[in-house]
């Protein structure tokens, strides 16, 4: 096991990632954020509690993609709570997860934002960008950390909340 991000650069990365987010949308008022549930939800809190610092009222839902995944026949998945409160309909989207692998993730949240509307624009804000293993053509527009990883390789983001404690780490 090796750290990637102790728990001081992990908050110094999200407060990183939330000025690039804010610098590229002024007051917020056409932008929402969305966390992807389960596991970017706990980096979506934190990131959209450090943009309350730019705007007070952020629009801030979380999305759950089980049924749109891919590998939903394959494997069994938990479903979660979707909360998206307000028309994401031409609105600018930044989706929030934590690790960027495969990209079949973000194509399964793409599938499911058009549920809710069509937005305007879609970004990506990811903590960790594992860059070499993607099968989709998906980039993020705000990375955290980006690193490069074997196949063999899983990168793992513990969080207080959950774990005890902040870190991500990779496991061999």
């Amino acid at each position: 096991m090796k750290t990637i991000l102790n728990n001081k650069q992990l908050a110094l990365t999200i407060r990183r990632l939330a000025h690039q987010v804010a610098e590229g949308h002024a007051d917020f008022a056409d932008t929402v954020i969305i966390g992807i549930q389960p596991r970017g939800i706990a980096f979506s809190n934190r990131l959209v509690a450090a943009l309350h610092q730019f705007s007070p009222s952020i629009m801030y839902g979380k999305l759950d993609i089980t049924f749109y995944r891919d590998d939903f026949r394959k494997q069994l998945h938990m479903a979660n709570e979707t909360d998206i409160p307000f028309s994401i309909e031409n609105k600018k989207v930044v989706i929030v997860d934590d690790v960027l692998y495969t990209g079949r993730t973000i194509r399964a949240a793409l599938d499911a934002l058009l549920d809710f509307g069509r937005p305007a624009k879609v970004e990506l804000c990811v903590l960790v960008d594992r860059r070499f293993s993607r099968e989709l053509p998906i980039q993020p527009d705000y990375t955290g950390k980006m690193i490069d990883t074997i196949i063999s390789q899983k990168v793992k983001v513990l969080w207080e909340e959950k774990d005890g404690h902040d870190e991500v780490v990779l496991l061999d």
